[in-house]
């Protein structure tokens, strides 16, 4: 029978960056996971890298800035290591907020004059002549542009997925983790649905899901988002990511365009709803007109894992050998590199290089 010295819970970004993270430091690992890898939230997720101090959790600021820095090198590995071509733009983001509002500003910082906020939204304007006139109509008085990157999910949990594959990395698929077996007060490995698998280091990295895993309950909760993607019109027609109080809108470079997203208490029912969905392109519309033509491709709706402070659960539990990475809500994407760095350095028995007291599995 294998023998494996971890087992990562979940397929997702944050598990399978983990488990490439583990075998690089010299570990044996299996990753176990209910459905299909990298179909549930990771699939779901828009692919925004946001870092900015203004939309940050303090708490998460240096994690967030830190995971943004690696993001390069990171989707390089993963190229080099998966031959998966990853789509990771750097063009940046233009954040709109309504007049009445009273958004859009740094924290400790008024509202700008709006004369001088006419002429950034001019500027920004022929940055993207697409948009809707915003600067004339008066709807929005506060406006930013962010030197922010954005990548398509879907690319790096797939190139994720092959390098694992690539460097000996073991998956089980459509295998239910139900509980993570304790043997003397240590982690001894898992209960599935359909077998044991043993190893003396277990991560929960289950997402919304992690909770359900005894025997430690982890107070994480589906939050459900729905989202489309169309084709534009023209390619490039809309180049940066454009956020305003009602959508964001995402594009690829193969002429792709995300809308989103909604965040909603609903449990774990993923079913998209046709109101919903065309709401989200109405607004998208009332931005860019021009996608009143683009040919909707997909609607879907994935469950992110929130927890009751939004921020993250990270490091060892009461249970020497099981370790959490998860609830990562909407920062999965971006959190993946330096999430599979410290929970690395945690498993391993280092100093992680950042501290990680404010994501404790013990504050709650």
């Amino acid at each position: 029978m294998k023998n494996w010295d971890a087992i990562v819970i979940g397929a997702g970004i944050i598990g399978l960056s983990l488990a490439v993270e583990l075998n690089k430091l010299g570990l044996r690992v299996l990753v176990v996971e209910k459905g299909e890898p990298g179909r549930e939230s990771s699939w779901a997720a828009g692919g925004m890298l946001v870092d900015s101090p203004a939309e940050t959790q303090p708490a998460l600021r240096e994690l967030a800035m830190a995971s943004a820095r690696m993001y390069p090198e990171f989707v390089h590995e993963l190229e080099d290591e998966s031959g998966v071509k990853i789509d990771l733009r750097a063009v940046g983001t233009m954040v709109l907020s309504r007049a009445d509002a009273g958004v859009g500003c740094r924290p400790g910082e008024q509202n700008p004059d709006p004369i001088q906020t006419s002429a950034l939204l001019q500027a920004l304007a022929e940055l993207e002549p697409a948009l809707q006139d915003c600067a004339g109509d008066g709807r929005w008085l506060t406006s930013y542009f962010l030197k922010e990157r954005c990548v398509d999910p879907r690319h790096v949990t797939a190139a994720a997925r092959a390098a694992a594959r690539h460097r000996g990395v073991d998956l089980s698929s459509g295998d239910e983790v139900l509980g993570v077996e304790v043997a003397d007060g240590k982690a001894g490995g898992v209960r599935t649905n359909k077998t044991r698998f043993s190893a003396g280091v277990v991560v929960n990295c289950a997402g919304a899901w992690a909770g359900l895993i005894p025997p430690y309950p982890f107070p994480t909760r589906p939050v459900k988002g729905q989202m489309l993607c169309v084709v534009m019109p023209e390619k490039e027609m809309v180049r940066h990511v454009v956020r305003a109080p009602e959508v964001y809108l995402i594009p690829r470079s193969d002429g792709r365009m995300v809308i989103g997203a909604t965040a909603e208490e609903a449990g774990f029912d993923k079913r998209t709803m046709p109101e919903t969905i065309q709401k989200l392109r109405r607004a998208a519309i009332d931005l860019v007109p021009r996608l009143a033509e683009a040919r909707i491709l997909e609607a879907w709706a994935g469950l992110r894992p929130g927890t009751p402070d939004g921020l993250p659960i990270l490091g060892a539990t009461p249970i020497p050998g099981y370790f959490v990475a998860t609830g990562h809500f909407r920062d999965g994407i971006l959190l993946a590199p330096v999430t599979a760095r410290v929970m690395g350095q945690v498993v391993t028995g280092k100093q992680p290089e950042f501290g990680l007291s404010a994501f404790a599995a013990a504050r709650f």
